[in-house]
């Protein structure tokens, strides 16, 4: 027999003979069992307490784990707060990434046309889109961007908005080596008087009376500006009222070839990535065609400054600057839409003018000064005006 047992039948024999003995002694056991219960309650309550203590602390200090396929795991409230962060953050970033790229695009090819004495802008274009054809070429192989594939029906539909295209960069080009920055920004708020009267006729689309006052704010500010341009140069001028013709004419034959190149595609769509290809690729067989019709080869086979490593440098940085506009600007439109893009796009001329005028020591006369302010402001007005 067990102890226990023996210490059960000692007590059950002691109660039956003295029943004082045998309340007492109850009553003492039950108060016993009752502490003791209250303590395992107590004990159990601080280790379960303690315990979801360390769990949170835990927890807390683990925010990110890696499941069992090597994924990382985020909280929903980590995910949140990531979420609302990059929300936040994403159009800022992309929009100062697109007016960096277009700012250093339009000074580097002023420093390589005017400072270096260039005097080849279609060996230059035809240089940059070499880059720029050869960067998402190798994005494609390697599986880091989709392109759609190219056929020669796609190539036939493209070709007359490529030419355009080209007219547009040699043109663009020939003007920055004449005219100083802050004027060829002004300059290119042609391009959207050009624009809206070519959408108004061939579209039908009719604009409110804003944006037809901004138009002829921003005619006042470029003619005020080539008077008073104390740096005026004709052929200049004229190169630049052809890009704007041209650019005009490019927007405006975008829209009816990207809906008939969609057509030729085995997929049924175009995306910007593939059109950057189009418009890059096709360009380089032409230029090849007007570096010989101009004998700019000539002229860069024996030419000092080809031969200058600074040189290069700054040339290829631009061509990689040109791609670069083209993703930033996709990439901002996509965080923001086409209104924000758009008045950006205008604010953007203001830093491009002040640097433009600093860096290469532009003359500037009180009136000229007023002219240019005058057609920035023009420029934003055009833009608000297009929002409404």
């Amino acid at each position: 027999m067990s102890s226990d047992y023996k210490l059960d039948i000692v007590n059950q024999h002691d109660h039956a003979e003295n029943p004082e003995l045998n309340t007492t002694t109850s009553s003492r056991l039950s108060q016993e069992r009752i502490h003791n219960q209250g303590m395992m309650s107590i004990n159990n309550f601080t280790t379960n307490a303690e315990r979801r203590a360390l769990n949170e602390r835990f927890m807390k200090a683990n925010k990110a784990a890696v499941d069992d396929n090597g994924s990382l795991h985020v909280n929903g409230e980590e995910r949140r707060h990531l979420h609302g962060s990059a929300t936040k953050s994403g159009p800022l970033v992309a929009g100062t990434a697109y007016c960096i790229s277009s700012c250093s695009m339009i000074m580097l090819n002023k420093i390589v046309l005017s400072s270096f004495n260039f005097n080849a802008g279609i060996s230059l274009m035809f240089y940059q889109n070499f880059i720029s054809t050869l960067v998402v070429v190798l994005l494609a192989l390697s599986g880091r961007i989709s392109v759609e594939k190219l056929n020669w029906k796609l190539v036939r539909v493209w070709i007359p908005v490529n030419v355009i295209f080209i007219g547009m960069l040699v043109s663009g080009m020939y003007s920055l080596k004449y005219i100083n920055i802050a004027m060829v920004t002004i300059l290119k708020n042609v391009t959207n008087i050009i624009t809206a009267i070519g959408e108004l006729y061939l579209y039908r689309k009719r604009q409110n009376s804003k944006v037809w006052t901004a138009m002829f704010l921003m005619i006042i500010s470029a003619i005020s500006g080539g008077i008073t341009d104390l740096s005026f140069d004709a052929v200049g001028y004229c190169w630049q009222i052809s890009n704007c013709v041209l650019t005009a004419s490019y927007s405006l034959t975008l829209r009816w070839v990207m809906d008939e190149a969609k057509k030729s595609t085995k997929s049924g769509s175009l995306n910007e990535i593939s059109m950057v290809l189009l418009n890059n690729l096709l360009s380089l067989p032409f230029a090849i065609i007007l570096i010989l019709i101009f004998g700019e080869w000539d002229y860069v086979i024996h030419a000092n400054v080809v031969k200058l490593p600074i040189f290069w440098v700054v040339a290829t940085a631009s061509g990689l600057l040109g791609l670069c506009i083209s993703f930033t600007s996709m990439w901002f439109l996509h965080q923001t839409g086409p209104t924000t893009y758009s008045l950006v796009g205008s604010l953007n001329k203001i830093p491009i003018s002040i640097a433009g005028i600093l860096v290469f020591k532009v003359p500037l006369s009180v009136s000229n000064l007023f002219s240019i302010l005058f057609g920035l402001f023009a420029g934003v007005f055009f833009a608000r005006a297009k929002m409404s």
